[in-house]
């Protein structure tokens, strides 16, 4: 028989609530209000990135020993959801703080985390993260960007593709094969790339269907010298962190994707209860509310996924790499079809910019694609199945 202790397992602490209520306030009152400005103009939600800064929201991830927040998995996926819920662009910064980051939290030299990580905390820079080039996407090992050993350096020379805030951040985790004639997967290895490195530069930006507000740019490498202390783990571990990286940071687009789904579902919820036809609320007729029903029953569902997997993700649960991939295929497909279904339900008002929903559309799309398309998650879910 149940105990009540049994179910403390799929609730989130008082203190995860209180934090919700802390970044529900920020993202309404400081990033909002300029959101529709932001898409609009497809410029860096700079607004979002002060507030996050000044509410210890922009890297909660990074430990306290770190000048860090320490907060846990499902805590940094609450804040990402809240930020979602209102502003996709502005979300991203968080979530990609948090990918650009990790493979140094995960396998960092003491020395490399000591140095990049205390400024994330701070707030002075984001972090960004290069592993996708223009031929090796889902195939992340048939990358061609090479780092050659020159002394007690290396030579990065190359480009990555479609890179979050690009040009913004100070600090890139980039992977680059550092022995072309090595075993496939096993010849890559990670590197901190700084902004101000001679010979690195940045693509134009990417003009995008949403997430207008997060530029994203390609990084090129004309010989780029990085010194021997820049590699993040060791020498050939490079693909390993990086699917290790994603395995955690792809709940954070799962919570990423709950959060657009929200923010859809509350603006569907109150224009339907103040739209009128036929002489009533058209929150009254049954086919609106079976659809409000479906909607919030699968964002639920998709809620729970991310919370389990994000505790997952915390512990390091060895079943991590199964849900990590269910929780963002499930959240993304659910965020495509709620902001899809609430775009319908407001009818031609939902297909105008004066409401934020052909927005939220727009920008849960991408939740489908990154950190592994939706058909790449399938296959890894697949693979951890069949083992």
């Amino acid at each position: 028989m149940s105990t009540n202790a049994d179910f403390d397992l799929f609730r989130t602490s008082e203190d995860h609530e209180a934090l919700r209520e802390a970044v529900r306030a920020v993202a309404e009152d400081k990033i909002a209000p300029y959101a529709a400005a932001v898409d609009a103009e497809a410029r860096y939600p700079q607004e979002a990135h002060d507030a996050l800064v000044a509410s210890d929201f922009f890297a909660p991830h990074v430990p306290e020993e770190y000048d860090g927040v320490g907060a846990d998995a499902l805590a940094t996926c609450i804040v990402i959801e809240e930020v979602a819920r209102v502003d996709a662009s502005a979300s991203l910064i968080p979530a990609v703080n948090k990918l650009g980051s990790l493979p140094v939290i995960l396998d960092g030299s003491d020395e490399v985390k000591a140095r990049y990580l205390p400024p994330l905390a701070k707030g002075e820079t984001t972090f960004s993260y290069g592993l996708s080039e223009r031929e090796a996407g889902s195939d992340t090992a048939s990358m061609r960007c090479r780092a050659r050993q020159d002394g007690d350096g290396w030579v990065l020379s190359g480009q990555k593709s479609w890179i979050t805030n690009a040009g913004v951040s100070e600090y890139y985790t980039v992977l680059a094969v550092t022995d072309p004639d090595g075993p496939r997967g096993g010849n890559v290895t990670a590197f901190v790339v700084e902004k101000s490195d001679e010979g690195f530069t940045f693509g134009e930006k990417e003009r995008k269907l949403g997430i207008k507000g997060s530029p994203t740019r390609e990084l090129h490498f004309d010989n780029v010298r990085l010194p021997g202390d820049r590699i993040v783990g060791q020498v050939g571990d490079g693909l390993k962190i990086a699917l290790r990286t994603l395995d955690h940071t792809r709940v954070t687009i799962g919570a990423q994707a709950v959060g657009i789904a929200q923010g859809a579902l509350d603006q569907a919820l109150a224009y339907v209860k103040e739209r009128k036809q036929f002489g009533k609320r058209i929150a009254d007729f049954q086919g609106i509310q079976f659809m409000l029903a479906d909607m919030a029953m699968e964002l639920e569902a998709a809620r729970q996924m991310v919370y389990v997997a994000a505790a997952k993700s915390e512990r390091g649960d060895k079943d991590l790499t199964f849900f990590g991939a269910a929780a963002k295929c499930y959240a993304s497909d659910v965020a495509m079809k709620v902001t899809t279904d609430a775009v319908q339900l407001l009818g031609g008002a939902g297909y105008t910019s004066d409401f934020p929903l052909e927005r939220m559309m727009r920008d849960a799309k991408i939740t489908q694609i990154y950190e592994g398309t939706n058909q790449v998650q399938r296959l890894v879910m697949a693979r951890q199945l069949l083992k």
